[in-house]
């Protein structure tokens, strides 16, 4: 490779920047940035300080992380290490949205970095993190502040992607990957972004409209229906938080998404992607649902992490969200198994394990707890997405009175 060219095209880079600030948080004047990013990520982080001030931020405050840093606790922290989170971090996070902080994750790590470190500890960790982290999703979760998740290319997960590549060829490959499917690599970015956002919102218009009770979906390994909770709304694109600021939370998205009923969820399912949570790759997950609950669950590989992840609280065996996507999306199309679930849930339907959404549901913002918990919502310490869909995989909505509608036909929208 030219040693004079950058290997991260910096114009392309420069407008992910920009589609974080005004279209992703649709950023407030006045308005302050806490941010999170691997430490890989600084050059993006700079151009979107920059695009932030410019934009009237009060303050951008970023907070990095390190691959070495992690991995350094793995090696000499002793176990008690193990059971401790940051909490005085994440309940100052939750501070700073209830005063109106908008929130921006950069995502970008080695998604295989824990694969070699002792699964209990890896457990043990995440399941800290989750306690301590509560204060914070749940702001996030309710939707109380504009968010926006976005990617930056790090090498250790470019090697991962493009396993055959030099380093800065696969980062490369991977920046140009990242930048198509978060729509930058055209020229006027925002223009795409609301044109792709209003294609969203006639998909979750018609769903709507539709008040389906549940969706079976039948599949190779899959036979499942998913009801629906009781008031659900579909949601997908941009929309508008708590705070009254429209914002896309996800960079890419291709999903509609809404709420399932945590206990009207019976059949079986099997993955069609692998899940890479928390440096471990969980593949081909085979699982069975009795009265919305996970009652038996298998993987190839990552079983073990899998069964612990479903141990987390009661509602980690119960279904917390249910999304649509079409087979010939951008990201299933460019055939790129990310290891990253930013991505590769915007390349085939999904379900997640956990939490449910509040602004699934009709007037979720007024909604309490309990009310939301009496209308099928799950509640959870985690929030984790796998892909079902394939182009092979049928979705029929069910009506309240028994009749059925064709929604997807092999992968598509019918």
């Amino acid at each position: 490779m030219n040693q004079h060219l950058p290997v991260v095209d910096p114009v392309k880079l420069d407008r992910l920047a920009q589609v974080a600030v005004k279209v992703g948080l649709n950023l407030q004047e006045g308005q302050d940035l806490f941010l999170t990013a691997p430490l890989a990520a600084l050059p993006l982080v700079r151009r979107i300080a920059e695009h932030a001030y410019k934009a009237g931020a009060g303050l951008v405050t970023p907070i990095f992380s390190d691959e070495e840093l992690t991995l350094a606790r793995y090696r000499y922290g002793k176990d008690g290490s193990f059971d401790r989170a940051a909490g005085w971090l994440h309940e100052g996070a939750a501070k700073a949205f209830a005063a109106n902080t908008a929130r921006l994750a950069i995502v970008g790590d080695n998604p295989m970095l824990l694969s070699g470190e002792d699964p209990s500890k890896v457990a043990r960790a995440n399941k800290a993190n989750s306690l301590a982290y509560q204060p914070a999703l749940e702001k996030i979760a309710n939707f109380d502040i504009n968010w926006n998740i976005i990617a930056y290319p790090g090498a250790a997960w470019a090697r991962q992607v493009f396993k055959d590549d030099a380093e800065e060829i696969a980062v490369a490959r991977l920046a140009e990957a990242i930048f198509a499917a978060s729509r930058v690599d055209r020229d006027d970015p925002v223009s795409a972004w609301a044109a792709h956002n209003a294609a969203l919102a006639q998909r979750t218009t018609w769903l709507n409209g539709q008040r389906f009770a549940a969706l079976h979906f039948t599949g190779p390994g899959t036979d499942l229906t998913i009801g629906l909770a009781d008031g659900h709304e579909w949601q997908g694109g941009a929309s508008t938080a708590k705070n009254g600021v429209t914002c896309n939370a996800n960079i890419p998205t291709e999903e509609v998404f809404t709420t399932p009923h945590a206990r009207r969820v019976e059949g079986y399912v099997s993955s069609t992607k692998p899940l890479s949570y928390q440096g471990t790759l969980i593949d081909e997950i085979q699982v069975r649902f009795e009265e919305g609950r996970i009652v038996e669950a298998k993987a190839s590989r990552g079983e073990e992490v899998l069964n612990r992840v479903l141990d987390t609280d009661e509602g980690a065996r119960r279904l917390g969200e249910v999304a649509l996507v079409p087979h010939s999306s951008p990201i299933s199309q460019s055939g790129i198994l990310f290891y990253n679930t930013l991505f590769d849930e915007n390349a085939s339907c999904h379900i997640a394990l956990g939490q449910c959404y509040s602004k699934c549901f009709v007037d979720g913002s007024t909604l309490t707890p309990d009310e939301i918990a009496a209308q099928g919502g799950n509640k959870s310490l985690i929030h984790i997405d796998w892909m079902i869909g394939s182009g092979e995989v049928d979705i029929d909505g069910i009506r309240a009175d028994g009749s059925r509608v064709a929604v997807f036909r092999k992968g598509e929208w019918a």
